[in-house]
């Protein structure tokens, strides 16, 4: 008889930083025009299940919060990197942001949601936040990097989080770095619900 799938409930940093690392491999396409957005959307509309994440220039200034650059929207198969610093958070933006059979999945959303409400205004449906739902597996972990050690086996590499979100031109290591941490969400949601949930002991 098969031993039931149980994930640890917390991993140290030295932990993770010695997992294989995990990278999106498919199409990364970076949406900074009008018939780029059109053609993304479309797409997006049209997926089940995407993740989700966004992506601020650091401002290193106390109480100086920049506004959001890059929005992440992928499907387990292409990403797309909305650069908000050159284009509007469009009306076929918003459609997917609030349309509940298109389920977004991403960590900390609710920071996420935030910071783009500062843009504009909408009514967020169907997503879905992998800090509040590995609790369900007993994973204590928070961190986007931890949920990925635990659930994954693999570690997501940090290593851009404090670049220039808003340079003329995201290098490759921006492009695959934000890829991937919204691809990896739908990795691990997709994971998560393919593992039987612990059952609970009675006290």
């Amino acid at each position: 008889m098969n031993k039931p799938i149980t994930f640890q409930n917390s991993i140290s940093n030295e932990e993770a930083a010695l997992l294989p690392a995990i990278e999106f491999r498919g199409p990364i396409v970076v949406v900074d025009s009008e018939p780029r957005l059109r053609e993304a959307c479309r797409y997006l509309a049209a997926q089940p299940v995407i993740g989700f994440d966004t992506e601020t220039r650091p401002s290193f200034r106390a109480g100086v919060v920049n506004r959001v650059a890059l929005l992440q929207l992928s499907s387990p198969e292409q990403s797309f990197l909305f650069r908000l610093c050159k284009i509007p958070l469009d009306k076929a933006i918003v459609k997917i942001l609030e349309n509940k059979e298109i389920l977004k999945i991403g960590a900390d959303v609710k920071g996420d949601l935030r910071a783009l409400h500062n843009i504009r205004h909408f009514q967020e449906a169907g997503f879905v936040d992998l800090q509040e739902l590995a609790g369900e597996w007993g994973i204590e972990e928070k961190s986007l990097r931890k949920l990925s050690a635990i659930v994954l086996g693999q570690r997501v590499s940090k290593a851009q989080r404090l670049s220039n979100w808003e340079a003329a031109q995201l290098t490759d290591k921006q492009q695959f770095y934000a890829a991937t941490d919204a691809w990896v969400c739908t990795r691990i949601y997709d994971r998560l619900l393919h593992t039987p949930k612990p059952k609970k002991t009675k006290k």
